[in-house]
């Protein structure tokens, strides 16, 4: 049965993997010929944060964002609405005209990387006119957005950005000012546990774009990065499943009730995280953007350690690896350097129990 749903999952992501490079033909042309992208949902302005033919690594994301958009929704602790997700990498470039463009892959990787998957010719789309000058795009949905909450709010209100930082460094680009007033919660990175991405180096946040999330650790902001230091010692077990399926069956029709679906598909998650290594998971699945939800409205959940970070961009001698979040050496000789709040230790029992409490008291239909 479990391998019946890995085969479904597989199809699944082969399926949003051939729309993406069909959507991404269609960009092409469209930006040989001049015209404006449209996307199968019928999107015209392709800047816009949900038009950007980003693929997703695996259904372990979707099944992080469904359980945290349930809880945090349930929380009672959050009533601006969320910015759309991350949908473009930004270069390296340091000017301020440097060119953005969206690279085609799967799992963050650039499509010419031998990790990367499928291995396909690349679509590399930079934005530039015909006598080389960056262009400069109206700013995407969701970084307009982050910019116009923080000036508006300040540190009254808290970006969680439980995916890559892409958005975030844009908004700070953007509006540099905002940096001093920003309060972002980030699910990425790990100091002292190895990470989960191919090379056991990286966090898979944030191999997807390293040089903006290096960018925004030395920004100024007000950054608290829950990463796998806490949130592999948050595990949700098929006991909380359990007691969503009893809280269920009272329901008008059990079937239907979101709690059912819910608990299949973190059973699901449970099942894959045990496979693919059971001496973390043998107990449950981790929280991971859950967490760091929770720890936006309740920030005695986490203790954290204040240390100057960086992120490696490169690969080699001298160089590290590349999307590794490690200490900053510079600025620990710079007092005045920027600090992250790394989340080193978690109450998890309070934490997971609430999770579970929460999701179970849920309205039925």
């Amino acid at each position: 049965e479990f391998g019946d749903k890995v085969d479904g999952q597989r199809a699944a992501l082969e399926e949003r993997i051939r729309a993406a490079r069909e959507n991404a033909e269609r960009i092409v042309e469209r930006l040989e010929s001049g015209r404006p992208s449209v996307s199968d949902s019928g999107e015209t302005d392709i800047w816009k944060s949900d038009s950007a033919p980003y693929v997703s690594d695996s259904a372990e994301s979707d099944i992080q964002s469904t359980t945290n958009t349930v809880y945090a929704s349930d929380s009672g602790e959050s009533d601006i609405p969320g910015t759309l997700s991350t949908t473009y990498v930004s270069d390296s470039g340091e000017s301020d005209t440097r060119v953005r463009r969206g690279l085609i892959s799967v799992g963050g990787y650039d499509v010419h990387d031998p990790h990367a998957n499928p291995a396909a010719d690349s679509f590399s789309l930079s934005f530039t006119t015909c006598d080389g000058a960056a262009h400069s795009p109206a700013l995407p949905e969701g970084v307009r957005f982050i910019v116009d909450m923080v000036r508006k709010y300040g540190s009254d209100v808290t970006v969680v950005a439980t995916g890559p930082l892409t958005d975030v460094d844009a908004a700070l680009t953007a509006a540099p000012e905002i940096a001093s007033k920003l309060r972002l919660v980030m699910m990425g990175g790990t100091l002292t546990q190895e990470g989960n991405c191919w090379d056991t180096t990286a966090e898979t946040n944030i191999i997807q774009d390293p040089e903006a999330a290096d960018r925004v650790f030395h920004s100024g902001a007000d950054v608290t990065m829950v990463g796998l230091d806490v949130t592999h010692q948050c595990l949700l077990g098929s006991d909380a499943t359990m007691r969503w399926r009893q809280a269920a069956s009272q329901s008008h029709d059990p079937r239907t009730d979101a709690r059912t679906f819910l608990a299949d598909i973190v059973d699901f998650s449970i099942a894959a995280n045990i496979q693919a290594d059971a001496r973390l998971f043998s107990t449950g699945m981790p929280l991971h953007d859950p967490l760091a939800a929770a720890v936006a409205a309740d920030p005695s959940l986490v203790e954290c350690f204040d240390l100057p970070m960086k992120v490696e961009t490169e690969t080699g001698d001298f160089h590290g690896t590349r999307g590794r979040t490690i200490g900053d050496p510079a600025g620990l000789i710079d007092p005045s350097a920027p600090r992250v709040h790394v989340a080193l230790t978690v109450d998890h029992d309070r934490f997971v129990a609430d999770f579970t409490w929460r999701i179970a008291q849920l309205a039925g239909d």
